[in-house]
């Protein structure tokens, strides 16, 4: 008779795993959420067909590609153009009117995925005359999303929600002025793609870059347990100028950080802070 498999061996091999990452890859996933990284792991077995976390670790030592592959689940990499469309407004309508007191701006999108977020806080400072004096990093530990976002191709079919986004979010003009469409796909102007430089970083074992006046940070907090997610938010705090700005998700909040004190809300249905 077979002994029956304990959640406390899944636990264990899992924690063996996300070491064997650290120590060899240098990705840090050991504060993530761990009930997210259960459910995104037991779908990489079935597609990596390993029957054990133990076999997946053994691949991912010895084979980098497989190590690649793992990443994609590991990591959130769905996004929208104007996805809230009422964060963007507020971007637009209560950020972007002090955003022009600075004779150059400097963004950060943290966790910027295939680069949708980027690409429409470009359209959005475009058509408030800033993108011309702004520069944007577009951060990620996926190098697969990153090279998509700075190739600023995506499936045409997409377009249609990414619209309605766009005129809900305050869009001036028809976004379709943004791109050229050619054999399904649609490519973002060379505009505002120079605008946008894409780069490796991790919030959980990267230090600050550069000075910004605006973080845009959503929905990747979500995936951190308390001690990362307060680290997480040291570094992009330590990033934001006096006074600059930060934006969460929907479903984040700066409510249980341990830095609350140092943010005042500046729009809090919408999850944009101001570092005092």
């Amino acid at each position: 008779m077979t002994t029956p498999r304990l959640d406390t061996d899944f636990d264990f091999e899992l924690r063996l795993l996300l070491d064997a990452i650290y120590h060899k890859y240098h990705y840090d996933f050991r504060n993530y959420s761990e009930a997210s990284l259960k459910r995104r792991l037991k779908t990489a077995l079935g597609q990596l067909h390993c029957e054990t976390i133990s076999g997946l670790q053994e691949r991912v030592l010895h084979e980098p590609n497989t190590f690649a592959e793992l990443l994609r689940f590991l990591t959130v990499q769905v996004s929208d153009l104007f996805r809230d469309p009422s964060y963007f407004r507020s971007i637009r309508e209560k950020v972007v009117p002090l955003l022009r007191t600075y004779p150059s701006l400097k963004v950060w999108v943290a966790g910027c995925a295939t680069g949708e977020e980027a690409y429409s806080l470009a359209i959005l400072l475009a058509e408030e005359g800033l993108l011309e004096r702004t520069q944007i990093y577009a951060t990620d530990i996926h190098p697969e999303s990153l090279r998509a976002g700075a190739e600023g191709v995506y499936d045409i079919e997409r377009f249609v929600r990414f619209s309605e986004n766009y005129v809900a979010a305050g869009g001036r003009f028809s976004l379709s002025n943004y791109y050229t469409a050619r054999y399904g796909s649609a490519l973002f102007d060379r505009a505002l793609r120079k605008s946008i430089l894409f780069s490796d970083h991790s919030l959980a074992t990267d230090s600050v870059f550069a000075e910004v006046e605006l973080v845009s940070c959503r929905n990747v907090l979500i995936y951190f347990e308390q001690d990362l997610q307060n680290h997480a938010i040291a570094l992009l705090r330590d990033a934001l100028r006096r006074k600059g700005f930060l934006g969460l998700g929907a479903k984040e909040t700066l409510r249980f950080s341990e830095h609350a004190a140092e943010f005042v809300d500046f729009v809090p249905e919408d999850r944009i802070y101001q570092r005092i």
